[in-house]
Order: structure tokens, then C-alpha cells, then sequence
């Protein structure tokens, strides 16, 4: 694609000086320097409802959802958007039934929760592991995708001065803490949004014009529906004996409505629910107020697949259509990863600006989301309770920025020659297979944790266990112990040769088995049951107002409604 001209950089700074002087600005109003622990990493009672919202999507909108998910539009089309549509229905779950657990009882991190619910060992094991995935998979790589995105807008020679430059970017807003980064959330958001919504208009109207309809996106819009109708299918059809690699590919990334049974369910609600990283936005705030921000964050997530799958379908349709050759090849092999990048190529100058910023907004949002996360179960689930458990209020902070300092310099170690393989792999493959081995053994841990009363330590700890060895099973094994066919599951081939089952019917039951390990522990566990810790819960905080309930109800309506459009 086209590099950046002189007017691109200029729109870019302008976005990096208003984003940096906010930041400075909230930083000194909220007089950060002198907070105590708490205002520094939850910001408490002081993110409005629409800075936790703004917050919440930023964090979770990054590279691998322009980039990746740009891809799978281009390959799968609209069904990758059920990533994003039933996220939305995941955060009015999380908002009703999950937030007032964790504010009720004071939570301010998941590893906090886990001690508070079980015990101190449930919750050390969990906050280690935590710090390990968020630092050696999540934060490592968002800037090795983040970094490839921008390397390759802006010519594709300076991968490692770009790498260090957004690391320092998102270290400038992490450091003010968790209001500086609410509050500059906002403009990331708004930039992420004008930028995504230009680049998809940009892509509508070059179809209209390739198809003789003028500059006119509603026309092609209507051409995509009329040239690729399959890719404006939500639900997949199970492959039969005479299906092809690429129908049996297609279902195995989105198994039908068996993904819609468990699978889809698990890692939304582990994601937005028991994550630190996400949660963290609106444990500070009260109940009202998170989670009016968590259905804004819901509402703003139906629109994601207008910004990041239609320029993917686009860029399908134009491929199909002799255009984009060139651009969708990397070292002369095609990528469908290339496919938003590919359609920045059609805007004219300065709205290339615009996107990069948009893609900047995204990255760095997620990253000193991410960062302040990992400072934040480090520095009070492990540095203040085991290595200075007198320290004060001051130190906590400014050791929680040595850490932000210290897991960025990490990942760029680590990102340099790319010592884990993100690039190989693909970076939304390399995160969905790590954190997809450990999501269905904790969610029964906090699942069971806030709704029965009943579930002890050791189930816990054994579902923790026993889960991730599940999962292992699963994906590994299963197959060519008890075949490619049997009452649960149906293994696939590869275009290896080998055989699969769906990764997200592999979740469910995973997830399940898991479940019941736990309930039947925790049934034996008869000292375990008098131990039991259990948390300060009362049925009328889950009851909802009537605005809230207005806002669910229309938002359940449109995704409900867009199934009925595009089953």
C-alpha cells in the first residue's frame, strides 16, 4: 500500500499532542501524585459512567481485532461479529448478576476475590499465573501485532523503532494511573470510532464504484450482500460427507449453533466478567454508575463489526473482482491479515493519518490497560501482602510504576527477534490458544464461587487443575484415543491431515466437565463445606432500574434482530 504523506503525520500528531496534554491535564487536576493505592490503580468513585464504558473499549479494541478480525471477515465474513454481538449480551450478565458481587464485597482484583471466596492458596496461584499471561502473551502481544499494524502503514521499515515508540506512548498514560487512563480512554475511543467508521465508508464506496454506482456506500453495501452472500451468514451449517475443506475450515472456527450452546459463552463471560484486566474499569465506582458504563461499553460494542469485519468483506469483494492482488500478499503469500490494511490503501491523504491514529488509539489503550492490570495484581496481591506488608500508601503507587515500567521493557525484549512465534503463529491464533486452555477451568471456579454456596477450596483448586489438564486432553489427544466421531464431539480434518474438534465445542466441554469435577468435590469435601467462606450477598442488589432495564431491553432487541436479518 501507499506510504504516509507529510498531511497523514501532521493528523497523527495533533491526535498524539491532544491524547498526551488530556492525560497531563487530568493527571494534575486529579492531583494523582499524592493518591493513595486505590485512587492510583481503580481510580475509585472518580471514572464517570461513560469514561468506564469508553475505558472498557478501548482496553478490549485492539490490533488483533482491526487486523485479525479484519481477516476473518475477509475469510469467514459476518459470523466472526458473534465475537462482538454476544460480547455485548456477556456485559449485561456481567453488569446484572457479576458486578454487584464484586462491589459488595469490596473486590478490587480477581486474585483478591478467589482469597476472599476460598483461600489465600487458591488466590496466590491464580495471581502468578495471571502476571505470567497477561505480560508473556497478552501484553507481549498486542505491541508485536500493534507494532506490525503501524510498521506496515507507514512503509514497513521501522519495526523496532515503532515498537518502542508505542511502549513509551502507553507508558506516558499508564503512569498517571487508572483516571489518567479512563479519561484519555475517551479520546481514544472517539478516534478509534471516526477512524474505523471513515475507513469502512472509504471501502463501501470503492466497491460502488468497482460495480459503476458512483461514489454511493449504500450501494456498496448492497453490492457485498448481492457478490458474497455466504459471507453474510451468522450460523454455519454442520459439514457433511461430501463438504469441502473450506466449509469444514469455517465451521471449525465457528462451530454453528453448538458454539451458541457453551463455547461462545465461556470465553465472553471469562473475558469481560473474571478478568482483571476488563473488571478492573468499574470496580471502582458504585453500582449504578458501573454499570450504566458496562452497558454504554455493551452498546458501543454492536458497532465494533462496522469498523473491523465490513472492511474485511470489502476487501473479499474486491479480491474476487481482480483488485487488491498485490496488497493481500506478504513476501509473495497471500495473508487475509492484510486485508485492513489493504483497503487503508484506497483513503486519500490524511485520512491514512486518521486511521493510523485510530490504530494508535487501539493499541495504546490496550496496552496501558493491560499494564496497569499487571501492576496492579503485583503490587497488592503479591507485593503487599507478602514482600512489604508495611509499606505505605505512597510506595505501593510508586512501586506499582516500576512495574508498568518493567513488564513493557519485557515485551519488547521479548518482541525483538519475536522469541515466541507471534508472527508464525498469527497473533489472534497465539492468544486465543493460550488463554483458551485456562479460560474454561477458572470460569466454573468463579461461576461456582459467586452462586453456590456449597463450593469449596479444594474443588477449586482441583477444578483449576483438572481443567487445564481437560483442556490439554481435548485439543491434544482426545481424537486418536476415542476416535473422530463419537456422542460428544465430531473431529475434523486439517488441512494437515490431522484431526480437530471445534475450539469452541472443545470449550464447552471443557467447561462442563469441569463443572461437575467441582460440584462432585465439593459433595465429598465434607470439611471443606464447613470451611467455606462465603460472600455477603443479598437478592435485591441484583435488582435492576427501570432505565437499565430499558437500556437491556432495546439492546437485546437489535442483536436479536440482526440474527433474524442475517441467520
Amino acid at each position: 500500500m501507499r506510504g504516509l504523506a507529510t498531511s497523514d503525520y501532521v493528523v497523527f500528531i495533533i491526535y498524539f499532542i491532544l491524547v498526551s496534554s488530556y492525560g497531563i491535564w487530568v493527571y494534575r487536576r486529579k492531583k494523582t501524585e499524592g493518591a493513595s493505592s486505590t485512587d492510583f490503580f481503580l481510580a475509585e468513585g472518580q471514572l464517570t459512567w461513560w469514561a468506564i464504558g469508553a475505558s472498557l473499549i478501548a482496553s478490549n479494541i485492539s490490533a488483533e481485532q482491526f487486523i485479525g478480525m479484519s481477516g476473518n471477515g475477509f475469510r469467514l465474513g459476518l459470523a466472526i461479529s458473534a465475537y462482538e454481538w454476544l460480547a455485548a449480551v456477556s456485559l449485561v450478565i456481567v453488569a446484572v448478576f457479576f458486578m454487584p458481587i464484586y462491589l459488595k464485597n469490596r473486590i478490587f482484583t480477581m486474585p483478591q476475590f478467589l482469597k476472599t471466596r476460598y483461600n489465600e492458596t487458591v488466590a496466590m496461584i491464580m495471581a502468578v499465573f495471571w502476571l505470567f499471561l497477561y505480560i508473556f502473551v497478552n501484553l507481549t502481544s498486542i505491541l508485536y501485532l500493534g507494532t506490525i499494524a503501524i510498521n506496515n502503514l507507514t512503509g514497513g521499515t521501522h519495526f523496532h523503532l515503532i515498537m518502542i515508540a508505542l511502549a513509551v506512548f502507553a507508558l506516558i498514560i499508564t503512569l498517571g494511573g487508572m483516571k489518567v487512563i479512563g479519561y484519555t480512554d475517551v479520546i481514544q475511543v472517539l478516534v478509534l470510532i471516526i477512524g474505523g467508521l471513515v475507513t469502512s465508508y472509504i471501502a463501501l464506496t470503492v466497491v460502488s464504484e468497482k460495480f459503476g454506482y458512483g461514489k454511493d456506500f449504500l450501494a456498496g453495501f448492497s453490492q457485498l450482500l448481492k457478490s458474497a452472500p455466504d459471507h453474510f451468514k451468522m450460523i454455519f451449517d454442520k459439514p457433511g460427507p461430501d463438504a469441502t475443506q473450506q466449509q469444514i475450515n469455517h465451521y471449525s472456527s465457528l462451530p454453528g449453533l453448538a458454539m451458541l450452546t457453551a463455547g461462545m459463552w465461556v470465553a465472553n463471560l471469562n473475558y469481560w466478567g473474571c478478568n482483571q484486566y476488563i473488571t478492573q474499569r468499574a470496580l471502582g465506582a458504585d453500582l449504578k454508575t458501573a454499570r450504566t458504563g458496562i452497558l454504554f461499553a455493551a452498546f458501543l460494542k454492536l458497532m465494533m463489526p462496522l469498523l473491523v469485519v465490513l472492511p474485511g468483506i470489502a476487501a473479499y469483494v474486491l479480491h474476487q473482482n481482480g483488485e487488491l492482488q498485490q496488497q493481500m500478499l506478504t513476501n509473495g503469500e497471500f495473508r487475509e491479515d492484510n486485508a485492513y490494511s489493504a483497503v487503508l490503501g484506497f483513503l486519500p491523504e490524511g485520512l491514512r493519518g486518521l486511521s493510523m491514529a485510530a490504530l494508535t488509539a487501539a493499541i495504546v489503550a490496550s496496552l496501558a490497560g493491560k499494564a496497569n492490570s499487571i501492576s496492579t495484581i503485583f503490587t497488592l496481591d503479591i507485593y503487599k501482602k507478602y514482600i512489604k506488608k508495611d509499606t505505605t500508601e505512597q510506595k505501593l503507587v510508586w512501586t506499582g510504576r516500576v512495574v508498568v515500567i518493567i513488564s513493557l521493557v519485557i515485551a519488547i525484549i521479548v518482541n525483538w527477534q519475536d522469541a515466541l512465534g507471534i508472527g508464525g503463529k498469527g497473533g489472534f491464533e497465539f492468544i486465543q490458544k493460550y488463554t483458551g486452555y485456562i479460560s474454561p477451568a477458572i470460569f466454573p471456579v468463579f461461576l461456582l464461587g459467586f452462586f453456590w454456596k456449597k463450593t469449596t477450596s479444594k474443588a477449586a483448586l482441583t477444578g483449576i487443575i483438572g481443567g487445564v489438564l481437560l483442556a490439554i486432553l481435548f485439543d491434544k489427544f482426545l481424537p486418536g484415543i476415542a476416535g473422530n466421531e463419537t456422542f460428544l464431539y465430531t473431529a475434523y480434518p486439517t488441512a494437515s491431515g490431522a484431526y480437530e474438534i471445534p475450539f469452541l465445542i472443545q470449550m464447552g466441554w471443557v467447561f462442563f466437565f469441569t463443572t461437575l469435577l467441582m460440584i462432585i468435590v465439593s459433595l465429598l469435601d465434607t470439611k471443606g463445606r464447613q470451611q467455606v467462606q462465603a460472600l455477603e450477598v443479598d437478592s435485591s442488589m441484583y435488582k435492576v432500574s427501570p432505565r437499565i432495564m430499558v437500556m437491556i431491553i432495546i439492546l437485546l432487541s437489535i442483536i436479536l434482530a440482526i440474527y433474524l436479518r442475517f441467520w
